[in-house]
């Protein structure tokens, strides 16, 4: 691919199926692939480990600044590692994503991920996926999009990737789960859920992940005329 790298930066609430086409976008373009929600997960999950109360924000923020959370390997194949010990399987224990709900929605903890996630992006060549990036991690990347679902469909989507794992819930636990998460997400104080103003909002409930690729692609095309050309 020729021409500058951009930096593609995906938000969308809980179940809207960033992670899936972040990566398969990621891949079709050759870009750095970054799943900042996996970052906060992580944290959550150490949280939990050490006994830190989740009702202790100070505790949370210290323990964020003094974490290193790192997210190796391709994109087919990304790890997330803790303190250098991989967690990457412990993190998706349905515990760890509702410690993570509460362990994001604290400001001293997303101001250390942050200054972590523009870091890593900064260079570009990087499709960037969570809750915030558009509007406050990246707000001046070249490509912004909201992906957003129904929630039948993001209920349904996060029930059977939970049966997957081997953690299935009741497909109504599930959507109250969603539910909450949405409420905490678009109600915290720091960095809430919202659409960038030039975020393009797409709606994936009846799209195929080959189709709502391709409109990525086209998206991101008609930011970087070289691609077109290519």
């Amino acid at each position: 691919m020729s021409g500058k790298r951009l930096i593609i930066a995906i938000d969308g609430p809980a179940g809207a199926g960033k992670s899936t086409i972040a990566k398969a976008l990621a891949r079709r373009l050759g870009y750095l692939y970054i799943n900042t929600g996996a970052m906060y997960r992580a944290l959550a999950w150490k949280a939990l480990r050490d006994r830190v109360s989740l009702d202790d924000p100070a505790r949370l923020g210290e323990l964020a600044v003094a974490s290193r959370i790192e997210l190796k390997g391709k994109v087919s194949r990304s790890r997330v590692f803790v303190d250098g010990c991989d967690v990457t399987d412990e993190i998706s224990a349905p515990e760890v994503s509702r410690a993570a709900s509460i362990v994001s929605a604290v400001p001293a903890v997303r101001r250390a991920l942050v200054a972590r996630q523009r870091e890593i992006g900064r260079e570009g060549g990087v499709v960037m996926e969570g809750r915030d990036i558009g509007t406050k991690v990246f707000p001046q990347a070249e490509v912004k999009i909201f992906l957003d679902a129904s929630a039948v469909a993001r209920s349904t989507r996060r029930h059977r990737q939970d049966a997957r794992r081997g953690t299935p819930l009741s497909i109504e636990k599930t959507k109250a789960e969603i539910d909450e998460r949405d409420r905490r997400d678009s109600t915290r104080v720091d960095s809430p859920l919202a659409r960038a103003a030039d975020a393009v909002y797409l709606d994936s409930s009846d799209l195929s992940i080959d189709q709502v690729v391709e409109c990525l692609l086209q998206i991101v095309a008609a930011r970087q005329p070289s691609m077109g050309q290519s």
